[in-house]
């Protein structure tokens, strides 16, 4: 590790340690530039680094001829950019089974490999998963972390009084987004970073993910049309009509879905599964996927926008705005257990997001930017909403959450709802 260089904790940390301590592997898979490798070192005895120039090509013959040999290292032993050698996971498999304790590796990999036929065995009972994310703001010391997520499922919410953030500073970090090299530099260099990640997935990454020669500028253009959609469940189609109204293009449904597996496979695009409860009445309920990129800094570079454009447009600044905080929520419900889900059904009623724990308990949350005409109106969403659940056939919720932007304090309001500014927030 440089000199000089603080590592700042995160949320996976714990996840991490507490997977090493229950199965023989762990896949620790999610964007570049996150901070996968950097976490999984603080746990790692011995490393191997595949995608290193100057061992890569040997380091490839040995996977394919002698795997184990890679492998062999004090453990746990982090195995960096795995899916380079796809044959190193059933190598890794045996290798567990045959010493049969916990904590033997840590695969580190920014992309989901292309060759899945190489692998053998799916690893059950004998790897264990974990997705990180880029830095929420209780991770990069933005958020002061006086409520907890874990304490609102458990009935402890205590008002607080939070350092109030402006609406220029909360857009300042959705254009950073939560890079850990970003939080470093200079403003206008951090602001920058996001622009080169958004050149490097088109110019690059789309293509290496499955080794298919994809077109950089229809992956800009698609990504800007993935922004403008953000939040939404719009259809590949509309995608598509999009990119043929704004921009010229010809490109087929199966075209853009290509490249939106590409983008899924590198961890560009993260999208938000539909939430399914008993409810009291026959209501359909929409079971597409709501569309988000892993950061909203992605969706910010591809638009072409910075903080001051937000600021001018609050309609957009709202969208980007959840992208942010579903960020945030993702990283916080992996450090419980959970998933985070959104609510539509046929009436138009929507729920931005459900964060729902694998022992039944979930939370419902409606993102505003603030201010009490928008707070109001969610907490008349999630009024509607808890009332129509059958509490008959599944728990009550554990709580209702407005999470906001901006505002000085987390309270709960007469009606029940916590209103809590994002700044004060952690898992």
């Amino acid at each position: 590790m440089e000199a000089g260089y603080t590592y700042r904790p995160r949320v996976a940390d714990r996840v991490l340690r507490e997977q090493l301590e229950a199965t023989g592997a762990v896949l620790v898979q999610g964007a570049k530039w996150c901070g996968k490798t950097t976490t999984a070192a603080q746990l790692a005895a011995s490393t191997l680094y595949m995608d290193n120039p100057r061992e890569v090509r040997n380091n490839l013959f040995l996977a394919e001829n002698d795997p184990e040999l890679l492998l062999a290292g004090e453990t746990p032993r982090l195995v960096d950019e795995w899916q380079l050698a796809p044959q190193l996971w059933d190598a890794a498999r045996y290798v567990v089974s045959q010493r049969g304790i916990p904590g033997q590796f840590i695969f580190t990999g920014s992309a989901v490999p292309v060759d899945r036929a190489k692998l053998m065995h799916t690893g059950t009972g004998r790897f264990a998963w974990l997705t990180m994310r880029p830095m929420s703001l209780w991770e990069s010391d933005e958020s002061v972390g006086l409520v907890s997520l874990a304490d609102l499922f458990a009935d402890r919410f205590q008002s607080a009084a939070t350092p109030e953030r402006t609406l220029e500073e909360i857009a300042f970090m959705a254009c950073r987004g939560g890079w850990p090299a970003s939080l470093s530099l200079k403003p206008q260099a951090a602001l920058r970073q996001s622009y080169n990640y958004v050149d490097a997935v088109c110019q690059s990454d789309i293509s290496r993910v499955d080794g298919i020669n994809r077109n950089a500028q229809f992956a800009h253009l698609l990504l800007r049309s993935y922004a403008r959609y953000q939040g939404g469940q719009v259809a590949i189609s509309g995608i598509r009509v999009d990119l043929s109204t704004n921009n010229d293009t010809t490109m087929s449904d199966d075209t853009v879905a290509s490249y939106l597996n590409a983008l899924r496979n590198i961890f560009v695009i993260e999208d938000m599964e539909a939430w399914n409860p008993n409810l009291r009445s026959k209501t359909a309920i929409r079971t597409s996927s709501t569309r988000y990129f892993v950061d909203p800094s992605i969706a910010t570079a591809a638009l072409g926008i910075g903080p001051h454009d937000m600021i001018n447009d609050l309609n957009t600044f709202g969208l980007i705005f959840e992208t942010m905080a579903v960020r945030d929520l993702r990283v916080y419900a992996e450090a419980l257990d959970g998933k985070v889900y959104h609510y539509r059904d046929s009436y138009g009623l929507e729920c931005d997001a459900v964060v729902h724990l694998r022992n039944g308990q979930y939370g419902l949350v409606e993102i505003k930017l603030g201010g009490e005409t928008l707070i109001e109106e969610g907490a008349a969403t999630l009024r509607k909403l808890a009332a129509k659940i059958d509490t008959t056939k599944m728990p009550a919720p554990a709580f209702l959450m407005v999470l906001t932007a901006v505002g000085r304090y987390a309270l709960r309001r007469k009606d029940g709802v916590l209103v809590v500014p994002i700044s004060g927030l952690k898992d």
